[in-house]
C-alpha cells in the first residue's frame, strides 16, 4: 500500500533534504506516490511499487509486467530522475530527466512491449547499447564472444587472448555464453541471468599456465591454453546445451 507522509518534510523526515529539488514528491510523501498519481491521472493503469530495499522506499520505485521492469531513483544533489529499463534480467536502456511526467511516459511505453530501439527513438532521454539489442534479436552469445575476443586481443601478454581463442575454436564452448568474473573466463548455458554456475572456468596465472575451476570446486593448474580448454571440455556435462 502506498505510504503518505504529511506536511512539507520535517527535519527528521527522510525526504527533508529533497524539499528544494523535488517539492511535488515531498508533498506526495514518496516517489512511489508521486509516480502513481501522475500515472493514474494519465489513465495508464499500471501500479507503481516500492523497491526491494527499505532504505530507498521514499526516493525510489519500480514498475513491472510480463517480464519487463523499470526502476526510478531520485538523484540527491540535482533534480534528476534516473530510469533503468530491464527485461528478463537484462539491462536494456538507461537515462535521466528532471520531468516527472516524462518518467511516467517512459514507464508506460516500456511496459507496452516495444523494441528497445523504438523506445529510445520515442524518448531521447534514454540510451541503449549493442548487447541489449542483441538479446532482443537472440544473438547475444555471438555478440558476447566477439566483444570478449576484441577485449582479449588488447591484452596479449596476460594469457587471456590465447585462452579465449582456444575456447572459441571449440564448437561446444562457442555455443555457450562467455563471460569474465574477476580474472576467470566463465561459460554459461544462457546469456541472460541467471548465469549458470555449474560449468568449469579458467584463468591465466602467468608463464603460459592456467588454473581451471571445476563445477565440484576442484582446482587444477594446467600448462598451455589448448590443454586448459581440453580440461574444460572433459568436465562439461553431456547435456550442456544453450538455453534461451
Amino acid at each position: 500500500m502506498s505510504e503518505q507522509l504529511s506536511g512539507d518534510a520535517a527535519p527528521d523526515d527522510p525526504l527533508h533534504k529533497y524539499v528544494a529539488l523535488y517539492p511535488e514528491v515531498v508533498r506526495a510523501g514518496s516517489l512511489q506516490n508521486a509516480l502513481q498519481a501522475v500515472a493514474d491521472q494519465a489513465g495508464y493503469g499500471f501500479e507503481v511499487e516500492l523497491t526491494s530495499s527499505p532504505g530507498w522506499r521514499h526516493v525510489a520505485a519500480r514498475v513491472g509486467a510480463d517480464g519487463r521492469s523499470a526502476n526510478v531513483l531520485m538523484v540527491l544533489d540535482e533534480r534528476s530522475f534516473s530510469v533503468d529499463c530491464w527485461t528478463g534480467g537484462v539491462h536494456m536502456a538507461s537515462g535521466s530527466t528532471h520531468d516527472l511526467y516524462e518518467v511516467v511516459g517512459v514507464l508506460h511505453s516500456w511496459l507496452q512491449g516495444p523494441r528497445v530501439r523504438e523506445l529510445v527513438a520515442r524518448w531521447p532521454l534514454l540510451r541503449t547499447w549493442e548487447l541489449a539489442e542483441a538479446h532482443e534479436r537472440g544473438d547475444a552469445v555471438a555478440v558476447r564472444w566477439r566483444r570478449l575476443r576484441e577485449t582479449a586481443s588488447r591484452m596479449p601478454d596476460t594469457g587471456l587472448y590465447e585462452l579465449v581463442e582456444a575456447a572459441f575454436d571449440q564448437e561446444r564452448l562457442r555455443a555457450l555464453s562467455p563471460g569474465r568474473s574477476m580474472y576467470w573466463l566463465t561459460f554459461s548455458r544462457r546469456a541472460a541471468p541467471p548465469i549458470c554456475a555449474d560449468l568449469p572456468a579458467a584463468m591465466p596465472i602467468g608463464n603460459g599456465r592456467y588454473r581451471v575451476r571445476f563445477a565440484d570446486r576442484r582446482v587444477q593448474e594446467v600448462d598451455g591454453a589448448a590443454s586448459t580448454v581440453a580440461a574444460i571440455l572433459e568436465d562439461l556435462p553431456d547435456d550442456v546445451v544453450p538455453r534461451p
